[in-house]
Protein backbone atom coordinates (compact mmCIF):
# COMPACT_ATOMS: atom_id res chain seq x y z
CA UNK A 1 0.00 0.00 0.00
CA UNK A 2 1.11 3.55 0.05
CA UNK A 3 -0.96 7.27 0.47
CA UNK A 4 -0.59 9.11 -2.73
CA UNK A 5 2.10 11.83 -2.12
CA UNK A 6 2.03 11.75 1.46
CA UNK A 7 5.89 10.31 1.57
CA UNK A 8 6.95 13.57 -0.55
CA UNK A 9 5.35 15.78 1.98
CA UNK A 10 6.60 14.35 4.71
CA UNK A 11 9.98 14.36 3.41
CA UNK A 12 9.72 17.89 2.28
CA UNK A 13 8.64 18.70 5.43
CA UNK A 14 11.18 17.36 7.85
CA UNK A 15 9.82 18.57 11.01
CA UNK A 16 8.26 15.49 11.57
CA UNK A 17 11.00 13.23 12.15
CA UNK A 18 13.14 12.90 15.33
CA UNK A 19 16.59 11.74 15.56
CA UNK A 20 16.60 7.69 16.74
CA UNK A 21 19.81 5.63 17.86
CA UNK A 22 19.20 2.35 16.47
CA UNK A 23 20.41 -0.76 19.21
CA UNK A 24 19.92 -3.22 21.87
CA UNK A 25 15.95 -3.56 20.41
CA UNK A 26 13.94 -5.75 18.27
CA UNK A 27 13.63 -4.17 14.68
CA UNK A 28 10.24 -5.76 12.80
CA UNK A 29 11.28 -5.11 8.91
CA UNK A 30 9.02 -4.84 6.26
CA UNK A 31 11.07 -7.23 3.76
CA UNK A 32 9.16 -6.11 0.41
CA UNK A 33 10.38 -2.15 1.07
CA UNK A 34 13.96 -4.15 2.38
CA UNK A 35 15.05 -6.21 -0.60
CA UNK A 36 13.67 -3.63 -3.46
CA UNK A 37 15.67 -1.00 -1.24
CA UNK A 38 19.02 -3.23 -1.24
CA UNK A 39 19.09 -4.10 -4.70
CA UNK A 40 18.63 -0.70 -6.28
CA UNK A 41 21.02 0.52 -3.93
CA UNK A 42 23.73 -2.30 -4.07
CA UNK A 43 25.07 -1.68 -7.83
CA UNK A 44 23.48 -4.69 -9.07
CA UNK A 45 22.97 -4.73 -12.97
CA UNK A 46 19.23 -4.98 -13.48
CA UNK A 47 19.63 -5.80 -17.24
CA UNK A 48 20.65 -9.28 -17.51
CA UNK A 49 19.24 -11.31 -15.68
CA UNK A 50 20.57 -9.86 -12.06
CA UNK A 51 24.17 -10.30 -10.24
CA UNK A 52 22.73 -11.98 -7.36
CA UNK A 53 26.08 -12.63 -5.71
CA UNK A 54 26.24 -8.53 -5.08
CA UNK A 55 22.83 -8.31 -4.00
CA UNK A 56 23.14 -11.21 -2.02
CA UNK A 57 26.47 -9.10 -0.05
CA UNK A 58 24.34 -6.06 0.57
CA UNK A 59 21.84 -8.49 2.63
CA UNK A 60 24.68 -9.53 4.39
CA UNK A 61 25.91 -6.48 5.25
CA UNK A 62 22.62 -5.09 6.50
CA UNK A 63 22.09 -7.71 8.76
CA UNK A 64 26.01 -7.71 9.62
CA UNK A 65 25.31 -3.70 10.81
CA UNK A 66 22.03 -4.77 12.74
CA UNK A 67 23.76 -7.52 14.71
CA UNK A 68 26.84 -5.22 15.91
CA UNK A 69 24.42 -2.90 17.22
CA UNK A 70 22.21 -5.69 19.25
CA UNK A 71 19.44 -5.44 16.89
CA UNK A 72 17.63 -8.80 16.72
CA UNK A 73 15.68 -8.45 13.29
CA UNK A 74 12.08 -9.99 12.25
CA UNK A 75 11.47 -9.47 8.76
CA UNK A 76 8.09 -10.07 7.49
CA UNK A 77 7.10 -10.35 3.72
CA UNK A 78 3.75 -10.11 1.68
CA UNK A 79 2.03 -13.55 0.72
CA UNK A 80 -0.89 -13.38 -1.47
CA UNK A 81 -2.97 -10.90 -2.95
CA UNK A 82 -6.08 -11.79 -0.32
CA UNK A 83 -9.35 -13.55 -0.89
CA UNK A 84 -10.89 -10.17 -1.57
CA UNK A 85 -8.27 -9.13 -4.35
CA UNK A 86 -9.29 -5.17 -3.75
CA UNK A 87 -5.89 -4.73 -5.30
CA UNK A 88 -6.49 -6.07 -8.54
CA UNK A 89 -6.76 -2.53 -10.73
CA UNK A 90 -3.30 -0.82 -8.73
CA UNK A 91 -1.43 -4.52 -9.93
CA UNK A 92 -2.33 -4.01 -13.16
CA UNK A 93 -1.12 -0.36 -13.28
CA UNK A 94 1.99 -1.46 -11.20
CA UNK A 95 2.80 -4.33 -13.72
CA UNK A 96 2.50 -1.77 -16.70
CA UNK A 97 5.00 0.28 -15.11
CA UNK A 98 7.35 -2.38 -14.58
CA UNK A 99 6.99 -3.37 -17.92
CA UNK A 100 8.12 -0.05 -19.15
CA UNK A 101 11.02 0.02 -16.96
CA UNK A 102 11.92 -3.14 -18.44
CA UNK A 103 11.88 -1.98 -22.02
CA UNK A 104 13.93 1.35 -20.55
CA UNK A 105 16.64 -1.23 -19.51
CA UNK A 106 16.63 -3.39 -22.61
CA UNK A 107 17.41 -0.15 -24.51
CA UNK A 108 20.39 0.61 -22.48
CA UNK A 109 18.68 3.39 -20.25
CA UNK A 110 18.34 3.96 -16.49
CA UNK A 111 15.21 2.62 -15.19
CA UNK A 112 14.68 0.98 -11.77
CA UNK A 113 13.43 -3.30 -11.84
CA UNK A 114 14.41 -5.84 -9.69
CA UNK A 115 15.63 -8.66 -10.62
CA UNK A 116 13.00 -11.45 -11.27
CA UNK A 117 14.73 -13.70 -8.60
CA UNK A 118 15.17 -11.22 -6.06
CA UNK A 119 12.64 -11.89 -3.65
CA UNK A 120 13.95 -15.71 -3.99
CA UNK A 121 17.44 -14.45 -3.82
CA UNK A 122 16.76 -12.16 -0.37
CA UNK A 123 15.08 -15.26 1.21
CA UNK A 124 17.76 -17.47 0.60
CA UNK A 125 19.78 -15.26 2.20
CA UNK A 126 18.23 -14.88 5.10
CA UNK A 127 17.98 -18.32 5.53
CA UNK A 128 21.85 -18.51 4.72
CA UNK A 129 22.01 -15.99 8.34
CA UNK A 130 19.59 -17.14 10.58
CA UNK A 131 17.65 -14.15 10.38
CA UNK A 132 14.09 -14.84 11.20
CA UNK A 133 11.18 -14.21 8.53
CA UNK A 134 8.03 -14.76 7.91
CA UNK A 135 5.48 -14.26 5.27
CA UNK A 136 1.97 -13.29 5.55
CA UNK A 137 -1.20 -14.79 4.32
CA UNK A 138 -1.72 -11.26 2.20
CA UNK A 139 -0.73 -7.91 2.11
CA UNK A 140 1.89 -7.72 5.41
CA UNK A 141 1.31 -4.25 6.15
CA UNK A 142 -1.63 -4.97 9.06
CA UNK A 143 0.41 -7.57 10.26
CA UNK A 144 3.70 -5.70 10.55
CA UNK A 145 1.94 -3.20 12.94
CA UNK A 146 0.57 -5.49 15.11
CA UNK A 147 3.55 -7.65 15.53
CA UNK A 148 5.80 -4.31 16.19
CA UNK A 149 2.87 -2.56 18.26
CA UNK A 150 3.06 -6.33 20.31
CA UNK A 151 6.84 -6.17 21.03
CA UNK A 152 6.53 -2.06 21.49
CA UNK A 153 9.43 -1.87 18.76
CA UNK A 154 9.83 0.37 15.62
CA UNK A 155 9.06 -0.41 12.01
CA UNK A 156 11.70 -0.29 9.30
CA UNK A 157 9.76 0.23 6.14
CA UNK A 158 9.94 2.78 2.95
CA UNK A 159 5.46 2.49 2.90
CA UNK A 160 3.68 5.68 4.00
CA UNK A 161 1.36 3.99 5.35
CA UNK A 162 3.14 3.45 8.31
CA UNK A 163 2.76 7.03 8.94
CA UNK A 164 -0.79 6.23 9.52
CA UNK A 165 -0.73 3.60 11.87
CA UNK A 166 -0.84 4.06 15.23
CA UNK A 167 2.70 2.66 15.94
CA UNK A 168 4.13 2.09 19.79
CA UNK A 169 7.59 1.99 18.82
CA UNK A 170 7.17 4.27 15.62
CA UNK A 171 8.36 4.35 12.05
CA UNK A 172 11.99 4.77 10.84
CA UNK A 173 11.71 5.34 6.94
CA UNK A 174 14.32 3.23 5.33
CA UNK A 175 15.57 6.23 4.02
CA UNK A 176 16.58 8.00 6.98
CA UNK A 177 18.34 4.66 8.06
CA UNK A 178 22.08 4.90 7.60
CA UNK A 179 22.89 1.10 8.43
CA UNK A 180 26.28 1.73 6.21
CA UNK A 181 27.73 4.30 8.85
CA UNK A 182 27.12 2.49 11.95
CA UNK A 183 28.55 4.75 14.35
CA UNK A 184 31.06 3.59 17.28
CA UNK A 185 30.75 6.71 19.46
CA UNK A 186 27.63 5.50 21.24
CA UNK A 187 29.44 5.72 24.63
CA UNK A 188 29.38 2.81 27.23
CA UNK A 189 26.14 1.38 25.43
CA UNK A 190 27.91 0.42 22.40
CA UNK A 191 27.53 1.41 18.45
CA UNK A 192 24.10 2.43 17.02
CA UNK A 193 22.54 2.46 13.72
CA UNK A 194 22.11 6.71 13.07
CA UNK A 195 17.95 6.78 12.02
CA UNK A 196 14.88 9.22 11.87
CA UNK A 197 11.57 8.29 13.39
CA UNK A 198 8.47 9.56 12.26
CA UNK A 199 6.46 11.31 15.12
CA UNK A 200 2.89 11.08 14.62
CA UNK A 201 2.68 13.31 17.82
CA UNK A 202 4.56 15.99 15.75
CA UNK A 203 2.66 15.25 12.41
CA UNK A 204 -1.02 15.42 13.90
CA UNK A 205 0.23 19.12 16.53
CA UNK A 206 0.98 20.55 12.78
CA UNK A 207 -2.90 20.50 12.02
CA UNK A 208 -3.69 21.66 15.05
CA UNK A 209 -5.99 20.02 16.74
CA UNK A 210 -5.96 16.48 14.61
CA UNK A 211 -6.24 13.37 16.16
CA UNK A 212 -4.72 10.11 15.16
CA UNK A 213 -7.99 8.14 14.79
CA UNK A 214 -8.90 10.24 11.74
CA UNK A 215 -5.82 9.46 9.74
CA UNK A 216 -7.37 6.41 8.30
CA UNK A 217 -9.98 8.30 6.79
CA UNK A 218 -7.68 10.87 5.32
CA UNK A 219 -5.89 7.74 3.78
CA UNK A 220 -8.39 6.44 1.98
CA UNK A 221 -10.02 9.70 0.46
CA UNK A 222 -6.71 11.23 -0.56
CA UNK A 223 -6.05 7.79 -2.38
CA UNK A 224 -4.54 4.95 -1.20
CA UNK A 225 -3.66 1.23 -3.40
CA UNK A 226 -7.06 0.11 -2.54
CA UNK A 227 -8.74 3.49 -3.26
CA UNK A 228 -9.36 6.31 -5.91
CA UNK A 229 -12.64 7.77 -5.36
CA UNK A 230 -13.39 10.18 -8.57
CA UNK A 231 -17.00 10.53 -6.84
CA UNK A 232 -15.12 12.42 -4.33
CA UNK A 233 -13.43 14.63 -6.71
CA UNK A 234 -16.89 17.28 -6.05
CA UNK A 235 -15.99 17.77 -2.59
CA UNK A 236 -11.67 18.15 -3.09
CA UNK A 237 -12.97 20.81 -5.42
CA UNK A 238 -14.60 22.97 -2.79
CA UNK A 239 -11.43 22.52 -0.26
CA UNK A 240 -9.40 24.95 0.07
CA UNK A 241 -6.21 25.11 2.52
CA UNK A 242 -5.26 28.13 5.21
CA UNK A 243 -3.41 30.78 3.21
CA UNK A 244 -0.13 29.48 4.59
CA UNK A 245 0.24 26.40 3.40
CA UNK A 246 1.15 28.26 0.32
CA UNK A 247 1.25 27.10 -3.17
CA UNK A 248 3.05 23.79 -3.28
CA UNK A 249 2.48 20.20 -4.84
CA UNK A 250 0.84 18.75 -1.52
CA UNK A 251 -2.02 21.58 -1.22
CA UNK A 252 -4.64 18.92 -1.49
CA UNK A 253 -2.84 16.87 1.69
CA UNK A 254 -2.63 19.86 3.55
CA UNK A 255 -6.08 21.07 2.55
CA UNK A 256 -7.56 17.70 3.89
CA UNK A 257 -5.41 17.29 6.76
CA UNK A 258 -6.56 20.51 8.39
CA UNK A 259 -10.50 20.34 7.32
CA UNK A 260 -10.21 17.16 9.26
CA UNK A 261 -8.90 18.91 12.55
CA UNK A 262 -12.14 20.03 13.09
CA UNK A 263 -13.73 16.78 13.86
CA UNK A 264 -13.40 14.65 16.91
CA UNK A 265 -14.32 11.00 15.35
CA UNK A 266 -14.06 9.72 11.72
CA UNK A 267 -18.06 9.44 11.82
CA UNK A 268 -18.62 12.94 11.91
CA UNK A 269 -16.00 13.91 9.49
CA UNK A 270 -17.76 11.06 7.05
CA UNK A 271 -21.17 12.52 7.47
CA UNK A 272 -19.73 15.94 6.35
CA UNK A 273 -17.87 14.26 3.16
CA UNK A 274 -21.25 12.49 1.98
CA UNK A 275 -23.35 15.66 1.96
CA UNK A 276 -21.17 16.84 -0.68
CA UNK A 277 -22.46 13.47 -2.98
CA UNK A 278 -25.51 12.57 -4.84
CA UNK A 279 -27.53 10.74 -3.16
CA UNK A 280 -27.68 7.94 -4.69
CA UNK A 281 -24.00 7.91 -3.72
CA UNK A 282 -23.62 7.77 -0.31
CA UNK A 283 -24.54 4.60 0.45
CA UNK A 284 -22.06 3.03 -1.43
CA UNK A 285 -19.43 5.28 -0.81
CA UNK A 286 -19.38 5.41 2.57
CA UNK A 287 -19.66 1.38 2.96
CA UNK A 288 -15.88 1.56 0.67
CA UNK A 289 -14.59 4.27 2.92
CA UNK A 290 -15.39 2.40 6.05
CA UNK A 291 -13.76 -1.31 4.62
CA UNK A 292 -10.92 0.37 3.45
CA UNK A 293 -10.23 2.24 6.93
CA UNK A 294 -10.33 -1.12 8.93
CA UNK A 295 -6.90 -1.56 6.91
CA UNK A 296 -5.11 0.60 9.03
CA UNK A 297 -5.89 -1.18 12.42
CA UNK A 298 -3.60 -4.02 13.52
CA UNK A 299 -4.59 -7.34 12.56
CA UNK A 300 -5.52 -10.14 15.01
CA UNK A 301 -2.92 -12.49 13.33
CA UNK A 302 -0.39 -13.24 16.21
CA UNK A 303 3.15 -13.41 14.28
CA UNK A 304 4.90 -13.58 17.67
CA UNK A 305 3.26 -17.07 17.66
CA UNK A 306 4.93 -18.30 14.34
CA UNK A 307 9.26 -16.63 15.60
CA UNK A 308 7.86 -18.42 18.87
CA UNK A 309 5.81 -21.78 17.49
CA UNK A 310 6.41 -22.16 13.44
CA UNK A 311 3.54 -21.63 12.94
CA UNK A 312 0.15 -19.01 13.65
CA UNK A 313 -3.31 -18.82 13.30
CA UNK A 314 -5.11 -16.73 10.02
CA UNK A 315 -8.98 -16.59 10.11
CA UNK A 316 -8.87 -15.09 6.53
CA UNK A 317 -6.99 -18.28 5.49
CA UNK A 318 -9.46 -20.88 7.00
CA UNK A 319 -12.13 -18.89 6.16
CA UNK A 320 -10.92 -19.19 2.11
CA UNK A 321 -10.21 -22.93 2.56
CA UNK A 322 -6.63 -23.01 2.85
CA UNK A 323 -5.11 -26.39 4.08
CA UNK A 324 -3.05 -26.41 6.98
CA UNK A 325 0.19 -27.14 5.06
CA UNK A 326 -0.33 -24.90 2.61
CA UNK A 327 -0.01 -21.79 5.40
CA UNK A 328 2.51 -23.25 7.27
CA UNK A 329 4.74 -23.51 3.92
CA UNK A 330 4.19 -20.33 2.99
CA UNK A 331 4.70 -19.01 5.78
CA UNK A 332 8.07 -20.20 6.05
CA UNK A 333 8.80 -19.37 2.57
CA UNK A 334 8.59 -22.83 1.15
CA UNK A 335 5.66 -21.86 -1.45
CA UNK A 336 5.34 -19.11 -4.38
CA UNK A 337 2.50 -16.70 -3.20
CA UNK A 338 1.63 -17.85 -7.01
CA UNK A 339 0.08 -21.18 -5.30
CA UNK A 340 -2.15 -18.84 -2.81
CA UNK A 341 -2.92 -16.53 -5.50
CA UNK A 342 -4.08 -19.26 -7.92
CA UNK A 343 -5.58 -21.06 -5.07
CA UNK A 344 -7.87 -18.76 -3.74
CA UNK A 345 -8.07 -16.26 -6.82
CA UNK A 346 -7.36 -18.60 -9.73
CA UNK A 347 -5.31 -15.79 -11.16
CA UNK A 348 -2.04 -14.62 -10.97
CA UNK A 349 0.60 -12.15 -12.11
CA UNK A 350 3.53 -13.33 -14.07
CA UNK A 351 6.93 -11.12 -12.93
CA UNK A 352 7.94 -8.97 -15.94
CA UNK A 353 11.75 -9.55 -16.59
CA UNK A 354 14.27 -7.49 -19.15
CA UNK A 355 13.90 -9.65 -22.08
CA UNK A 356 13.23 -9.09 -26.07
CA UNK A 357 9.99 -7.76 -26.06
CA UNK A 358 9.51 -8.58 -29.80
CA UNK A 359 9.67 -12.47 -28.79
CA UNK A 360 7.36 -14.30 -26.81
CA UNK A 361 7.51 -13.87 -22.97
CA UNK A 362 10.25 -15.99 -21.18
CA UNK A 363 7.40 -17.30 -19.17
CA UNK A 364 5.54 -19.30 -21.83
CA UNK A 365 8.69 -21.96 -21.27
CA UNK A 366 7.33 -22.89 -17.98
CA UNK A 367 3.52 -22.96 -18.66
CA UNK A 368 3.17 -26.82 -19.10
CA UNK A 369 4.78 -27.23 -15.33
CA UNK A 370 2.71 -24.73 -14.32
CA UNK A 371 -0.84 -26.29 -15.92
CA UNK A 372 0.24 -29.49 -13.63
CA UNK A 373 0.48 -27.26 -10.29
CA UNK A 374 -2.86 -25.55 -11.29
CA UNK A 375 -4.43 -28.97 -12.24
CA UNK A 376 -2.74 -30.27 -8.35
CA UNK A 377 -4.46 -27.14 -7.11
CA UNK A 378 -7.56 -26.99 -8.46
CA UNK A 379 -8.46 -30.90 -8.77
CA UNK A 380 -10.53 -30.56 -5.26
CA UNK A 381 -12.92 -27.84 -6.45
CA UNK A 382 -13.09 -29.09 -9.73
CA UNK A 383 -14.77 -32.55 -7.82
CA UNK A 384 -16.94 -30.98 -5.73
CA UNK A 385 -18.30 -28.70 -8.82
CA UNK A 386 -18.70 -32.17 -10.74
CA UNK A 387 -21.12 -33.71 -7.67
CA UNK A 388 -23.82 -31.87 -9.42
CA UNK A 389 -24.65 -33.13 -12.98
CA UNK A 390 -23.72 -30.50 -15.89
CA UNK A 391 -23.21 -30.47 -19.29
CA UNK A 392 -19.80 -28.85 -18.28
CA UNK A 393 -18.19 -31.29 -15.81
CA UNK A 394 -15.76 -32.65 -18.51
CA UNK A 395 -14.29 -29.14 -18.35
CA UNK A 396 -10.94 -28.83 -16.58
CA UNK A 397 -10.13 -25.74 -14.00
CA UNK A 398 -8.99 -22.09 -16.02
CA UNK A 399 -6.58 -19.67 -14.00
CA UNK A 400 -6.19 -16.53 -15.00
CA UNK A 401 -2.48 -15.36 -15.96
CA UNK A 402 -1.64 -11.71 -16.26
CA UNK A 403 1.69 -11.72 -18.54
CA UNK A 404 3.19 -9.34 -20.91
CA UNK A 405 2.30 -9.74 -24.52
CA UNK A 406 5.08 -7.68 -27.00
CA UNK A 407 4.79 -4.31 -25.01
CA UNK A 408 1.76 -4.47 -22.94
CA UNK A 409 0.66 -6.34 -20.25
CA UNK A 410 -2.55 -8.66 -21.47
CA UNK A 411 -4.12 -11.72 -19.60
CA UNK A 412 -4.93 -15.21 -21.41
CA UNK A 413 -6.96 -17.78 -19.87
CA UNK A 414 -4.71 -21.03 -18.84
CA UNK A 415 -6.36 -24.14 -18.48
CA UNK A 416 -5.02 -26.96 -16.34
CA UNK A 417 -3.21 -29.73 -16.92
CA UNK A 418 -5.11 -33.13 -17.43
CA UNK A 419 -3.84 -35.28 -14.30
CA UNK A 420 -3.77 -38.91 -13.85
CA UNK A 421 -6.83 -40.85 -12.56
CA UNK A 422 -5.07 -41.86 -9.39
CA UNK A 423 -4.62 -37.89 -8.69
CA UNK A 424 -8.29 -37.26 -9.38
CA UNK A 425 -10.71 -39.03 -7.12
CA UNK A 426 -10.81 -38.73 -3.46
CA UNK A 427 -7.85 -40.26 -2.27
CA UNK A 428 -5.54 -37.26 -2.74
CA UNK A 429 -7.58 -34.44 -1.04
CA UNK A 430 -5.40 -31.36 -1.21
CA UNK A 431 -4.87 -31.44 2.56
CA UNK A 432 -2.83 -34.57 2.24
CA UNK A 433 -0.94 -33.81 -1.01
CA UNK A 434 2.06 -33.21 0.16
CA UNK A 435 1.93 -36.81 1.64
CA UNK A 436 1.21 -39.07 -1.02
CA UNK A 437 1.12 -43.25 -1.19
CA UNK A 438 2.51 -44.62 -4.10
CA UNK A 439 4.79 -48.16 -4.70
CA UNK A 440 4.37 -48.72 -0.94
CA UNK A 441 6.58 -45.49 -0.40
CA UNK A 442 5.77 -42.32 0.83
CA UNK A 443 6.97 -39.72 -1.59
CA UNK A 444 6.70 -35.94 -1.19
CA UNK A 445 5.50 -33.74 -3.72
CA UNK A 446 8.10 -30.97 -4.37
CA UNK A 447 6.28 -29.58 -7.46
CA UNK A 448 4.63 -26.13 -5.23
CA UNK A 449 7.86 -25.15 -3.82
CA UNK A 450 10.23 -22.75 -5.59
Amino acid sequence: MGVQGLAGFVEESGAFFTELRVRDTKLVIDGSSLYHCLCFASSVDLRCGGDYGAFSAAVRRFFGALRACGVAAFVVLDGGRGAADRKLPTLRGRAAEQLRAAQALGQGHGARLAPLLARDAFVQALRRLAVPFVLSFAEADRDIAALANSWGCPVLSLDSDFCVFDLAGGYCPLSHFQWQSVSAAGGPQGCFVPARCFSLDAFCGHFGRLRRGLLPLFAVMNGNDYVELAALDGFFSKLRPPRRCGAGRHRRIQALLHWLAQFEQPNQALDSVLEHLKKHQREEVRELLCTSMEDYAPSDVRLEDFFQNGRYECEAASRAGVPRWVLDALAQGKLAPLIINVLILRSTFLRVQVENMQRPSAHSAALPIRQVIYGLLLRAQRNTEAAAPSEHTHQLPVVCEFDRCQKTIKKSFVQAASLPTEFCDDRFPLDKLMEVNGCHKRSRLTVFHE
